[in-house]
């Protein structure tokens, strides 16, 4: 397979018709698998119109490592929902991605633009609202987190969902302030009808839904409170730590 037989990855990009094209060069491996899958996730969460990643240049020796495309996919099919897309100028690699069954859930193209091409319209002219704010590592936090939420959905005509959604930034600015040393980012998205809540901190330790027997059985763990009240929640890992996210829509109206 043509590349440079790197140790490390290299990647550049680009924005490309409000998509993010990402090129790959080095090696994929089991040292580098995980560091590529986060540069892709990293670019998914930034919310351009798709994500093509052209691994023309790539070292791939072990065909079982594509895997890690299927993998980005995976962590941020519920949201952002954003497209993933392969480009490869040689028909080997083509076929290797496709004979392990990546191309099912990650397409692959030879060329950049036939994959934008690919794209249509639609995921162009999607209309995302989108705002973002840095707290401090200080509980004055989760304040600053509510007022934020009513704020940005009082504008985006979400008024519904501002109790709901100001409980899961609590908990989401609350955890990280509670099991990380690390200063939370809160981003809220709306697609017109759904609202994402996410929090950003730099502890690569999953999420996990605890309860305190300390003060007692009936004490509910934030996550779990998050799980009820919410249509999906999940974690994405980025470069410098995690993403934590949940979506609500009408049904979940308090």
């Amino acid at each position: 397979m043509p590349a440079d037989h790197a140790s490390a990855l290299c990647a550049t990009s680009e924005s490309v018709d409000s998509a993010t094209v990402i090129v790959i060069t080095g090696l994929l491996d089991r040292t580098t698998y995980l560091g590529l899958r986060d540069i892709i996730i990293k670019a998914a969460l930034e919310v351009p119109r798709a994500v093509v990643v052209d691994i023309s240049a790539l070292a791939v020796p072990a065909e079982s490592a594509y895997a890690v495309f299927t993998s980005a996919r995976w962590h941020v099919n519920e949201w952002p929902e954003v497209p993933i897309l392969l480009v490869c100028a040689h028909g080997e690699g083509r076929q290797a991605i496709v004979r392990n069954g990546v191309a099912r859930y990650v397409p692959v193209y030879s060329t950049c633009s036939e994959a934008i091409g690919a794209l249509g319209n639609e995921a162009k002219h999607r209309l995302r609202r989108r705002a973002r704010i840095d707290l401090l590592a200080d509980r004055c936090s989760v304040g600053q987190a509510r007022n934020f939420v009513s704020d940005c959905l009082t504008q985006w005509g979400h008024t519904e969902l501002i109790t709901i959604a100001g409980v899961i930034a609590t908990v989401f600015v609350e955890n990280v302030l509670a099991h990380t040393q690390s200063a939370p980012s809160l981003r809220l998205e709306s697609d017109g009808s759904a609202v994402t809540v996410a929090v950003e901190d730099s502890s690569s330790l999953p999420p996990e839904r605890r309860e305190d027997p300390r003060r007692g059985a009936d004490t509910v763990s934030g996550l779990s409170i998050v799980t009820a009240m919410c249509r999906v929640w999940g974690t994405a890992p980025t470069s410098t730590g995690k993403t934590v996210w949940a979506v609500i829509g009408p049904e979940n109206e308090l």
